[in-house]
């Protein structure tokens, strides 16, 4: 299912391909996220003209609303958002960990963590739910996914390390459940002659080496297809991220992608990770940046490649957000009217910000692919 297509001589970037039951993907890859079914302020049409190759979903968000039931009675994820492209599915596990941070209006914790899985009250309606590793991949099968995930706990970018060791142990636990469910799962394809989804089993351990070493030689011993590095340290602390993917370089199996969850919210961040041989990357970054009025430019005058929609010099400025840019945005739009749009709130702003931010993206992403 996944194919390495040539190797850079510089560095560890690697052209690839994943086979999944919708199309190809060629790696590296970045995978905007459509959580709730819909990438925020466009559609699939949009997508498709961008370039975008394959979406993700979450299991989580998807279960309490509008429930994985009724998209499977309407024929799947694929069909119910109008998306015929490969589609990976994150288990909650990032969210079971926002969830135990927070408190219900009542001062009730939102999630409790225990070793069968995660109780915890919808934010939505106050509903009390239990997510187990067996039930997070029942619930991403009935969704229909491409790729699918183990379920884990994420790991806080802590010093707690006797925590983060329990953690990750409770992780390698889930991860032998979530394998054994899916593999029981996928009995039924088999037998239909269909070919079951592809499951990532996800590596933790927080910041601390010995632990991330651990969990890498643990997970990449499992039948996962593919491997993922998760954790609130993964994309969030770039410096820490950086130093991860380094030592455990030789541990990571070559045969398999490589997959940081929630990373690039800076393209910048993208271009680092590709160097060390990461294939696939999502974030929510490009678009809630570009919904903010931070729009991508790699023009040295713009601090951190962004450019501020809502600074007062675009006021009077006809030319577009990157002269180098060929999105529909930057192809019919100037910053003058992007800067007007924002100043009065109009909801197309976002729609042509969006645009902009994701095509940018994948731009970056084909010079990567070329410079090999």
């Amino acid at each position: 299912m996944f194919k390495i297509i040539k190797k850079s001589k510089i560095d560890r970037t690697r052209l690839g391909e994943i086979q999944t039951n919708h199309g190809t993907v060629k790696t590296p890859i970045f995978m905007p996220p459509g959580t709730q079914a819909t990438v925020k302020a466009i559609g699939p049409d949009d997508l498709n003209k961008i370039g975008i190759e394959i979406l993700l979903v979450n299991t989580l968000h998807l279960h309490l609303q509008p429930g994985e039931n009724l998209i499977n009675d309407l024929r799947g994820i694929h069909q119910f958002m109008g998306w015929s492209g490969p589609i990976l599915s994150d288990s909650g596990g990032f969210q079971v960990w926002s969830f135990s941070k927070n408190r219900a209006k009542n001062g009730q914790n939102l999630a409790k963590i225990s070793e069968n899985g995660v109780e915890f009250f919808s934010p939505l309606d106050g509903s009390k739910h239990l997510i187990t590793p067996e039930k997070s991949i029942e619930i991403q099968h009935k969704l229909g996914s491409d790729i699918i995930m183990a379920f884990d706990e994420c790991s806080p970018n802590s010093n707690n390390k006797e925590y983060a060791k329990e953690s990750m142990e409770r992780t390698h636990r889930w991860a032998e459940r979530s394998l054994k469910k899916h593999q029981e799962l996928s009995k039924h394809y088999i037998n239909n002659g269909k070919k079951p989804p592809l499951i990532f089993g996800i590596i933790q351990g927080g910041i601390f080496e010995d632990l991330r070493k651990e969990s890498a030689k643990f997970i990449t011993n499992l039948d996962f297809n593919g491997i993922a590095l998760g954790g609130e340290t993964i994309g969030y602390n770039m410096p820490k991220t950086l130093e991860i993917l380094d030592y455990l370089q030789d541990l990571l199996p070559e045969n398999k992608p490589r997959y940081t969850m929630g990373l690039g919210s800076s393209p910048y961040d993208i271009i680092e990770v590709v160097k060390r041989g990461v294939d696939m990357f999502d974030c929510v970054g490009p678009t809630r940046t570009a919904r903010h009025g931070s729009l991508y430019n790699f023009e040295s005058e713009f601090e951190k490649g962004c450019l501020r929609i809502s600074n007062s010099r675009f006021k009077k400025d006809n030319g577009p957000i990157d002269e180098n840019c060929d999105c529909y945005t930057c192809q019919n739009f100037s910053r003058a009217y992007l800067h007007h749009l924002y100043s009065v709130k109009e909801s197309l702003y976002l729609r042509l910000a969006t645009i902009h931010n994701l095509r940018f993206m994948m731009k970056l992403i084909k010079v990567l692919r070329n410079n090999i």
